[in-house]
């Protein structure tokens, strides 16, 4: 009868375990439930909550200007805008060197003023080329090889793109001639 009690106990403890795991289990799955819930619902908030329309009267404080609160989205850019205008293709070219010939790739943008000047800029491309090209033919690898006549090739380039587009379109059009990538082998 003692043995039967002992068992009967050991049982008991037994269930209280089962139970107490059993709890522990269901607490968990409680908690992890309510956290993907939570991360859920956040979820929705932070990629939904940008899909309201901006009141009228904060869209207007945030775009009005001096002059007359016209939106910056409806001019498009200033006069002042800096515009680059990429050349399509780098130019490659020899030039002749003391010690022997160098081969030269300048990859090149230009640097212009407000929407107008950008499109004149895109419309003569092939002619800007042609006249960089002339430029770049009168180098020597001498002066290509230091920084001073890297920057006095810029400014020939310059003065050579502003003249051909001033005989063209009547004003200057570029502000800057930019080499973007100078390998010289």
């Amino acid at each position: 009868m003692a043995d039967d009690k002992e068992k009967a106990d050991g049982n008991d403890a037994e269930l209280e375990l089962d139970g107490n795991v059993k709890k522990k289990k269901l607490i968990i799955i409680i908690i992890a439930v309510v956290v993907l819930l939570g991360a859920g619902g956040g979820g929705y908030f932070f990629f939904m909550a940008g899909d309201e329309p901006i009141p009228e009267e904060l869209d207007a404080a945030l775009n009005s200007e001096s002059d007359g609160g016209e939106s910056a989205e409806k001019k498009g850019p200033q006069v002042g805008s800096a515009l680059y205008v990429p050349m399509a293709r780098p130019f490659r070219f020899n030039v002749p060197g003391s010690a022997r010939d160098r081969f030269v790739e300048i990859k090149v943008q230009l640097l212009v003023r407000g929407s107008e000047n950008e499109e004149n800029a895109k419309m003569h491309v092939p002619l800007i080329e042609s006249t960089l090209l002339g430029v770049f033919s009168q180098a020597n690898a001498d002066d290509l090889s230091t920084s001073a006549g890297k920057e006095s090739l810029k400014q020939q380039s310059l003065a050579a793109v502003q003249k051909i587009m001033k005989d063209v379109e009547g004003n200057k059009t570029i502000e800057k001639v930019l080499f973007t990538g100078f390998v010289m082998q």
